[in-house]
């Protein structure tokens, strides 16, 4: 039979196993639901303007790819503002988040803060436009320089069996966009040797439809022998279209360009548009998202992820109607 002393130290022991079972308990809770409840991780989207159909659905390529594999994303709209990207990226990294993706507008420029990214372990995936060499961790994208080339080469194929292998073009570009620069780049390298062939003239659209189709007006009213414009994005494509048809040259001049809409799958239907490099921004999107997760895992990736283009006509152009309705 227990005394009172013995009966006290049984229950001062029996507290003590209560006690530190009741913390075991409590430890294993918290740790098992840091492991079940772990954060997403959020990614940042620092695009160059969300006026461009492109841009809109590589936009929406990334938000799918984000929200299905269980990531946050934010979409800031730079306004074709380089400064402002460089803010941007700043402003992410103060903020932590997990990656980052970028279309820089000024790629050399842009390359100090993809810089204090790494320095930060914030992985940076580079999307359409193609940056020097540095610390970013992929390029997703088409090679824009060989896509001008493509587009060129069609362009060239198309004087010599349906234009007497002769032709007066006019650049409709966008002189502040390294991308559009190498685009046309690409198409004016296929012109040499092709004596027939003669650029009349380049004009700025500055990636804003509204300047672009000023300056293909400018463009054709001061050429009026011109008979085909070269345009190298989509608010530049827009504006010849605009142009074109506002000065009643659909008959005479022929449109070649990058980007489709529903304005350009008209022209085509009309027979004046003639070929569009359609490229695949939604999987832009998808492929930089999912890049970045990869990265974020520790796993390695490619350093460059070529997603391809295609050169729409009149031939090929039903498979692309469903989207652009």
């Amino acid at each position: 039979m227990l005394t009172n002393t013995g009966k006290k130290n049984v229950a001062v022991q029996m507290n003590k196993f209560a006690r530190s079972t009741l913390a075991a308990m409590t430890l294993s809770l918290l740790f098992s639901s840091s492991v079940w409840a772990k954060e997403a991780p959020t990614y940042a989207m620092v695009q160059i303007n969300q006026q461009a159909l492109f841009f809109n659905q590589m936009n929406k390529g990334a938000a799918e790819e984000a929200k299905k594999s269980g990531a946050k994303l934010i979409i800031f709209n730079a306004n074709d503002n380089p400064v402002a990207q460089n803010d941007a990226i700043e402003n992410y990294i103060q903020q932590g988040v997990k990656g980052i993706m970028v279309d820089a507008i000024d790629v050399n420029g842009i390359m100090p803060a993809i810089a204090e990214a790494a320095a930060k372990n914030i992985p940076v995936i580079a999307i359409d436009a193609v940056l020097p060499a540095g610390q970013q961790k992929a390029q997703v994208g088409v090679d824009n320089i060989k896509g001008g080339e493509i587009l060129g080469n069609y362009f060239t194929d198309y004087v010599k069996k349906n234009m007497g292998d002769k032709a007066k073009v006019g650049i409709v570009g966008a002189l502040n966009s390294a991308i559009q620069n190498d685009r046309q780049k690409g198409f004016e390298n296929t012109l040499k040797g092709h004596s027939g062939i003669s650029v009349v003239g380049v004009v700025d659209g500055q990636n804003i439809q509204d300047n672009a189709l000023t300056a293909a007006e400018n463009l054709i009213t001061g050429n009026p022998s011109m008979t085909a414009i070269y345009a190298t994005g989509e608010p530049a494509l827009l504006g010849a279209i605009a142009a074109v048809e506002n000065q009643g040259r659909q008959k005479d001049i022929k449109v070649f360009g990058w980007d489709l809409t529903s304005k350009a799958i008209s022209g085509i239907d009309q027979g004046y548009v003639t070929a569009v490099l359609q490229q695949d921004p939604l999987n832009m999107g998808v492929e930089a998202v999912k890049a970045l997760n990869k990265v974020v895992a520790g796993q390695t990736v490619n350093k460059v992820i070529l997603v391809p283009a295609t050169v729409v006509t009149k031939a090929n152009v039903d498979k692309f109607r469903a989207e652009f309705k």
